[in-house]
């Protein structure tokens, strides 16, 4: 299959729902998910690395169909059979099944990002039949057990000039950090953590996911 895509204009800001994070700090995924497209985002990756459940594919599902709902772009972390069981987008990682592999399943229309964590990586990676590119973690991350190494503001310029796709950017970006990001090259910034406020209710987190938007506006 060749490996040449055409290049997608992809949201400045990609919330990323992440189940071990929401479950520890009491927010329900579907809460956050309904609060953040009520407060904009086009886009939305459902992240669980726990064992896939019947619970939660359920989940998966709900904010597919919430997803759906409101023209908002769904995209399943890690697992191509999820994602064409769903019929989302697929983001793999390095360890997941090799992107070309993966297009063969999800087949030439589905949306698919590719993780990368270095200016090797991100130079492979290019030729893959993959729609965008995230590169990461440009800062220190708590969201990862075993984060690969810093990337950094320098590497992410380095890396902008190589990737003909979009380039999504992540790990430990906030809105104080995201206007650095975005003039080092990044199309996108992913964002775990700074979209989750003190105290996870609705109208927060819908004002949070607000806060974002003006902060990639500006």
């Amino acid at each position: 299959m060749a490996a040449s895509r055409i290049p997608m204009s992809f949201p400045r800001v990609y919330p990323i729902l992440d189940t071990q994070l929401l479950a520890a700090r009491k927010c329900e995924t579907e809460t956050a998910a309904t609060a953040w497209i009520e407060g904009g985002a086009r886009i939305l990756q459902f992240r669980h690395k726990g064992q896939w459940t019947r619970t939660a594919l359920a989940q998966a599902e709900q904010i597919a169909t919430l997803c759906r709902a409101n023209g908002v772009t769904f995209v399943v972390n890690d697992r191509t059979d999820i994602a064409k069981l769903l019929d989302a987008g697929l983001h793999l990682g390095q360890d997941d099944l090799p992107p070309r592999d993966a297009r063969c399943l999800l087949g030439r229309e589905g949306i698919m990002g590719y993780s990368t964590h270095n200016l090797r990586q991100l130079a492979t990676a290019v030729a893959e039949p993959v729609d965008y590119l995230a590169i990461g973690p440009v800062f220190a991350t708590a969201s990862k057990e075993n984060p690969d190494p810093i990337v950094g503001l320098d590497e992410l310029r380095r890396c902008r000039a190589l990737s003909p796709r979009s380039l999504v950017a992540i790990g430990g970006i906030t809105r104080d950090s995201a206007s650095a990001v975005f003039a080092a090259g990044a199309d996108s910034v992913a964002i775990i953590g700074d979209l989750l406020p003190e105290s996870c209710t609705r109208a927060n987190l819908r004002r949070r996911m607000e806060e974002w938007l003006q902060r990639a506006q500006s």
